[in-house]
């Protein structure tokens, strides 16, 4: 079953279409990367989906629901939620009240889905009373995530979420990553570190100029010469 399906869509800024057709398909209980070359409109997919780019032409559905050009505002309603790389969470609030943010669709009160982030990221249990502001890159990565995940999303859009990162960062964010899908959530990433988000994905697409190059499973990917030579190093 699909989560999110987009069927060949044309869209940018302005009066350009970055994007030339793209397509792609999350499955339940999916993660699924966005791999390609900067400027191929991998960013500018993920916020076509959740309506922050207008789409000229073409269809974006979340499960039986057109979501095409939907407001952002309305996407947290529908189950979808999305961390964009930068100025993601508020400096000047903390770390909790942060994540209390990310309630401010549901109703009841945040604080079992509170405990529950803090038990996914138990580096921020303790620094739950910080500014947001005061942390490392990591650990404000790991703020945004959570107060994406207040809303129980049934899709998580992450953007570059290892970008700046440290290597110790990026490990631990991408066991997150895992752990956060095999708690339920289907998981679409775009990410510039391309060997270890194969090694996590289901699935895996190449966009090269706004549209699909290549798509298979994340151990494919991995092992197909021609991805290798551009973007893994080999």
């Amino acid at each position: 079953m699909s989560v999110l399906e987009v069927t060949e869509i044309f869209g940018g800024y302005g009066g350009a279409d970055i994007l030339q057709g793209a397509s792609l398909r999350v499955a339940a209980g999916q993660v699924v990367v966005i791999i390609g070359p900067n400027g191929a409109g991998k960013s500018t997919l993920m916020k076509a989906v959740f309506g922050l780019v207008r789409v000229r032409q073409g269809a974006i559905r979340l499960g039986a629901t057109a979501i095409t050009n939907l407001a952002p505002d309305r996407m947290a309603q529908h189950g979808l939620a999305y961390v964009p790389q930068e100025r993601n969470v508020f400096v000047s609030l903390s770390v909790h009240e942060n994540l209390e943010m990310g309630f401010y669709s549901r109703r009841g009160s945040p604080r079992a889905a509170t405990e529950r982030i803090y038990s996914l990221f138990p580096d921020l249990a303790a620094k739950r009373k910080q500014p947001a502001g005061s942390l490392s890159g990591g650990q404000r990565q790991m703020v945004a995530m959570g107060r994406a995940l207040m809303l129980d999303p049934q899709l998580i859009l992450l953007d570059e979420p290892t970008a700046g990162l440290s290597p110790k960062y990026m490990d631990v964010i991408f066991e997150r990553v895992r752990a956060i899908n095999e708690s339920g959530t289907a998981v679409l990433m775009v990410e510039q570190n391309a060997r270890q988000a194969l090694k996590i994905a289901h699935h895996g697409y190449v966009l090269q100029t706004g549209r699909n190059r290549i798509d298979d499973t994340g151990a494919n990917l991995l092992a197909n010469p021609d991805v290798a030579q551009m973007f893994l190093g080999a």
